[in-house]
């Protein structure tokens, strides 16, 4: 079912790959689009003119809290509700096993994609109405049952300690109201992903948008897939 015209959506890191797909794919359903991106211009501001007011470029980087409540400030002095707040943010930084990660790179990967997306939620949820949404971009590679294959040691746990942080955040919040998703969006073509991958986003990322139009109103916290369905933890 498409959102209605009025529904409010707040996208961080919409840049490329599929947080591009998404903001795109929220607009196409007539929902209202505030799309973050940490450097001006580029396919998505080519997105927001074609789309003729209703998708909005925000700069933000999104590792900086001060940025973050500047951000959340200037929205708030608008007057904006949002129904939907959903982080997306993920680096790679390659296969090493975990005792040949450099210090550096272990917590660069850890604050850009477990600390980082949890202190937006933090920051920004006051924006989101009773009722509405909080979702962050996962991965089955964060669930610890299914990790039975070797490789990307660090990215796996990254996505592991985002999964718990969200944990912690669903509990702290628990009487919000709000609705709270980790969402697996499957292996894509993306700059993360790489080329080889089995999905593109223009597949994925409709599916995911008809999971976070269903679970609207959802109560507790979820970890699904782009089908709906619950990925172990």
């Amino acid at each position: 079912m498409n959102a209605a015209p009025h529904r409010k959506a707040l996208v961080i890191g919409a840049s490329r790959g599929l947080g591009l797909v998404l903001a795109g794919e929220l607009a196409r359903r007539g929902w209202q689009v505030i799309a973050t991106t940490r450097r001006s211009g580029g396919e998505l501001q080519a997105n927001a003119d074609a789309w003729n007011g209703r998708l909005n470029v925000e700069s933000l980087e999104m590792t900086s809290t001060e940025q973050l409540v500047t951000l959340r400030d200037r929205l708030e002095d608008d007057g904006c509700r949002l129904d939907l707040l959903f982080v997306n943010a993920a680096i790679d930084r390659g296969d090493l096993p975990i005792h040949e990660v450099p210090t550096d790179m272990f917590t660069e990967v850890m604050t850009v994609n477990a600390l980082s997306p949890l202190r937006a939620l933090e920051v920004l949820r006051t924006l989101v109405a009773p009722g509405g949404t909080v979702a962050v971009m996962s991965s089955e590679q964060g669930s610890i049952s299914r990790n039975t294959e070797g490789g990307y040691e660090l990215y796996k746990a990254s996505k592991a300690a985002l999964n718990q942080l969200m944990r912690s955040y669903a509990t702290r919040h628990a009487e919000d109201g709000q609705t709270k998703l980790l969402i697996d969006p499957g292996h894509n073509r993306t700059r993360l992903g790489g080329p080889d991958a089995p999905l593109a986003p223009q597949e994925s990322i409709p599916a995911v948008v008809d999971v976070l139009e269903a679970q609207a109103g959802a109560p507790g916290l979820q970890f699904l897939d782009r089908h709906g369905k619950t990925v172990p933890w």
